[in-house]
C-alpha cells in the first residue's frame, strides 16, 4: 500500500490552498477570483512556476487551461488528466475546484519523487473557467478541451462593466487572433477529487463519496416589462406591476418543485434585479435568474418546459411583456464507475469508509465526461456549506482525498491497470 510521502520538502495540501486563496483574497476571508480577472492570471502563472519547479512541462492551451506534464515511458500518446478549475464565485470558498487541482499536483509530485516518471502519461490540469462568475456561461474551460465551444459561443458576451469577453481574454494574455481549436483527442481518462458542498458524507460519517451521476442544470434568465408609475396614486387594479408577477412566479415555481413527483429536484432564484428600484415607484422591469437541477434528463425537461409555460401565462394574464433567456444547459451525465471496485480496495485498505451518491452541483467531470472515461470522487465539507467564506474541510479529509487520488493514479500510470 502505498503511504502520502513525507520530507522536509513537503509542504501540506492546506499549505498550498491557503497560499493559492491570497489570489483574489476578501476581507472576510473569502476568494474572489474570476476568468481572465488580474487575480486569476496571478493564480494560473504561479501553479505554472510551481508545476515546473516539481518537474513537469508546462503549457497553456490558447484559452488559458494550464497543463503539467508528465510524459509516459512507455505510453505518451494517452494522457491520464486530473484537476479541476481555479475560477470562484463572487466571494466564494477556498476549496472549491482549487483543493482538486492542488491535490492532483501534489499526487503527481509525490509519485514523480518516489517512483520516477510514470508509464503512461499524467497531466494535471488547472481548468480556467466553470462557475460562470463573471460571464453568462459556464465550462468555458472544459467544454474548449472537448471541442463544444467556439469563439462564437463568446463573441457578443459581456460582464457587468460592459467589458466584453474577447476583450478581457485578451488582456489576460490569451489574444483572440490566437485562439485554436483545443479539441483534446488523446485523453484516456480524466479523475478529478472535489470537496462534496453538501453534508451528505459528513452526516453520515464517509470519508470518501464515490459519485455514479452529475444532475443536470439548465439556468435561465427571466425579464418581465410591465409599467412604471406612481406607488400613491396608480390603483391596484389597474398596475401592470413585474414585480407582483415575479413574485408569484417564484413562489410557484418553488410549490412546484417540492411537489413529491420532482423528488429530487432543486430549483433556485439566486438573483433579481428591479427597474428604476425605487421604494415609491412601481417597477418598470424585473428580471430574475433560474437554476433547476436533477439527475434525470426527463424529469429537468418536463419541468423547465411546465415552468416556462406557467412564466408565460401569468405574464400574459397581468398584461407584462416577458423575455426568457437560456444561458447554461448541461444534460444530466452518468459517470464511469468502473473504478470504484479498485477504489474501494484503496478505501479500505486505508481504514476509510466509501458511498456511492449523486452530485447536486456541477463539476468539469460533467462535461468531460460525456466525452472520455471519467472518475468524480468527493471528501466532506464541514455542515455542506460551500460557495461562501465558511467553506471548510478537515485536513484530514483534505490528505485522505489525496491519498486515495495517488493511488489510483499509480495503478493506472504506473501499473498499466486497463479497466
Amino acid at each position: 500500500m502505498l503511504r502520502l510521502y513525507s520530507s522536509e520538502k513537503y509542504k501540506s495540501v492546506k499549505h498550498f490552498i491557503d497560499w493559492l486563496a491570497t489570489f483574489g483574497e476578501t476581507e472576510d476571508g473569502g476568494v474572489t477570483r474570476l476568468l481572465y480577472t488580474k487575480e486569476w492570471k496571478n493564480a494560473q502563472n504561479a501553479l505554472k512556476q510551481e508545476m515546473s519547479e516539481m518537474g513537469m512541462e508546462t503549457y497553456f492551451d490558447t484559452v488559458g487551461n494550464l497543463f503539467g506534464r508528465i510524459e509516459g515511458i512507455k505510453d505518451k500518446q494517452h494522457v491520464i488528466l486530473t484537476g479541476s478549475h481555479i475560477d470562484t464565485v463572487v466571494d466564494g470558498g477556498k476549496y472549491d475546484g482549487t483543493y482538486g487541482v492542488i491535490a492532483s499536483l501534489l499526487a503527481t509530485k509525490m509519485l514523480l519523487e518516489q517512483y520516477g516518471r510514470p508509464q503512461k502519461t499524467i497531466e494535471v490540469v488547472s481548468l480556467c473557467e466553470e462557475e460562470g462568475s463573471r460571464f453568462p456561461l459556464t465550462y468555458w474551460g472544459s467544454k474548449n478541451i472537448t471541442g463544444e465551444y467556439s469563439l462564437e459561443n463568446i463573441r457578443y458576451l459581456r460582464d457587468l462593466n460592459d467589458i466584453s469577453f474577447q476583450h478581457a481574454m485578451g488582456e489576460a494574455g490569451f489574444p483572440i487572433a490566437s485562439y485554436q481549436n483545443n479539441k483534446r483527442n488523446d485523453i484516456k481518462r480524466f479523475i478529478e477529487v472535489h470537496i462534496e458542498q453538501g453534508s451528505i458524507l459528513e452526516k453520515n460519517k464517509a470519508d470518501i463519496g464515490l459519485v455514479t451521476h452529475i444532475v443536470g442544470q439548465c439556468r435561465y434568465t427571466v425579464q418581465l416589462i410591465g409599467e412604471s408609475n406612481h406607488a400613491g396614486t396608480t390603483p391596484m387594479a389597474e398596475r401592470k406591476d413585474p414585480m407582483v408577477c415575479a413574485a408569484n412566479c417564484i413562489v410557484t415555481l418553488t410549490k412546484k418543485a417540492e411537489a413529491s413527483y420532482y423528488q429530487g429536484l432543486r430549483v433556485t432564484v439566486g438573483s433579481i434585479n428591479a427597474e428604476p428600484n425605487v421604494s415609491n415607484v412601481i417597477a418598470k422591469s424585473v428580471s430574475f435568474t433560474l437554476d433547476v437541477r436533477h439527475h434525470e434528463k426527463d424529469i429537468l425537461q418536463e419541468y423547465c418546459e411546465d415552468m416556462i409555460q406557467m412564466i408565460k401565462e401569468k405574464a400574459m394574464k397581468s398584461g407584462i411583456q416577458i423575455s426568457i433567456k437560456k444561458w447554461a444547459d448541461s444534460e444530466p451525465v452518468a459517470l464511469d464507475t468502473s473504478l470504484h471496485s479498485v477504489m474501494r480496495k484503496i478505501i479500505k485498505n486505508k481504514g476509510l469508509r466509501d458511498m456511492e451518491m449523486v452530485s447536486g452541483a456541477g463539476h468539469d467531470s460533467q462535461i468531460l465526461g460525456i466525452h472520455y472515461p471519467t472518475t468524480l470522487f468527493f471528501v466532506p465539507s464541514h455542515k455542506g456549506i460551500s460557495h461562501s467564506p465558511l467553506e471548510f474541510t478537515s485536513l484530514e479529509d483534505l490528505e485522505n482525498g489525496v491519498s486515495v487520488l495517488k493511488e489510483i493514479l499509480y495503478k493506472l500510470a504506473y501499473e498499466g491497470v486497463e479497466l
